[in-house]
């Protein structure tokens, strides 16, 4: 087999630092919304390397609503011929899936662009780590690359035999959301949400660890949200700090300690 040598062309910089952060899909990926409603998109910048005439070759580029981005999955380091994606519980061939787990880890995702400016390309709700290299920047032609009856395979079954979850909110969870929009924090419950709502057991592509008969807690960043599920009901029992308090006291940095401290004094007292 020949052997190709590929440079990136660029990085893309995003709010997504750790692999579970990230949402699955780019297009699929639910936005949150923003205090006194509607919706914020998430945005990434494209930022090309200098000296190679790459502000040069975004030019005309502006006038496209979507682009395609090619990019390699750095943080992959081997590949397997059978995965077990975030959807369902049977490994399928990677062929058909979109795992980062692929003989030449190179990633495609379509998004929404916002601006362009140089070697610097603004784009909506991208789904990749922060950092990582673009290969290459095509735009998309709904024209030629829409089907919108195509049929997508083992996921469309999994789509229609999928059992869906109702979701309700505890009174103490409720407090704590205002506490949390009070101190101007993101709706970082949003993404809990969608995956609690569609499969809240544990898997491997989750942070969800069972703790009890019908109990479960998920980590969300440094966050940990305990639930309940009876029947095809999500009860949503609490939100909790991911630190201990000795971890809060410790010199070792940590993601929002202030926020965290803050947290204990209010809503976890009566936990430790």
């Amino acid at each position: 087999m020949s052997t190709f040598v590929v440079h990136p062309i660029g990085v893309i910089h995003t709010p997504y630092h750790e692999k579970y952060d990230a949402p699955r899909q780019p297009v699929r990926h639910q936005v949150p919304k923003k205090r006194g409603g509607g919706e914020e998109p998430i945005i990434g910048t494209i930022e090309l390397f200098p000296h190679h005439n790459f502000e040069q070759a975004t030019d005309d580029l502006a006038g496209f609503e979507y682009l395609w981005i090619i990019f390699w999955f750095d943080k992959t380091e081997d590949w397997k011929p059978k995965v077990l994606p975030p959807r369902g519980r049977t490994k399928r061939g990677v062929f058909a899936t979109r795992s980062p787990h692929r003989p030449n880890p190179i990633g495609l995702s379509l998004c929404k662009l916002v601006d362009v400016n140089g070697r610097f390309i603004r784009v909506e709700n991208p789904d990749m780590l922060d950092g990582t290299p673009v290969l290459d920047i095509k735009p998309y032609l709904p024209v030629i690359e829409a089907i919108s009856n195509a049929k997508y395979g083992w996921i469309e079954n999994v789509e229609k035999e999928g059992m869906q979850f109702s979701v309700e909110l505890s009174q103490h969870v409720q407090q704590q959301l205002k506490w949390f929009h009070q101190h101007e924090v993101g709706d970082f419950l949003e993404q809990v949400l969608q995956v609690l709502s569609s499969d809240p057991f544990p898997h491997p592509y989750r942070r969800i660890e069972e703790i009890g008969e019908h109990r479960f807690v998920i980590a969300r960043k440094s966050w940990r949200v305990v639930y309940s599920i009876h029947n095809s009901t999500v009860h949503i029992e609490k939100i909790l700090s991911g630190y201990s308090a000795e971890s809060l006291n410790s010199k070792e940095p940590l993601h929002d300690r202030n926020l965290h401290i803050q947290f204990h004094q209010r809503w976890m007292t009566d936990e430790e």
